[in-house]
């Protein structure tokens, strides 16, 4: 009984996969993946330089006072949709 089962299962997949290839037959589906050109590339790394102390404090800064508001956005947040709630 099982083995008729598993039949009937393999055929019904089979029969979806057959179906789908149909409908994906009658489409012209034309996907070409993404060309990479090195050139720009080694152009990119050619330009790039190791920042001096002064401009890498300086994006430290920027990207902690970033993440510190962000963090306060969402600590206000919290409060307004949790705490307030409960004191009205």
């Amino acid at each position: 009984m099982s083995e008729q089962k598993a039949q009937t299962r393999k055929n019904k997949v089979n029969g979806r996969k057959g179906v789908l290839a149909d409908k994906l037959g009658d489409m012209n589906v034309n996907i070409n993946a993404p060309k990479f050109n090195y050139k720009d590339y080694i152009r990119v790394l050619k330009l790039a330089r190791k920042p001096t102390r002064e401009e890498f404090l300086m994006i430290s800064k920027i990207a902690i006072l970033g993440i510190a508001l962000i963090g306060m956005m969402g600590f206000v947040i919290y409060i307004f949709l949790t705490e307030l709630p409960k004191a009205i």
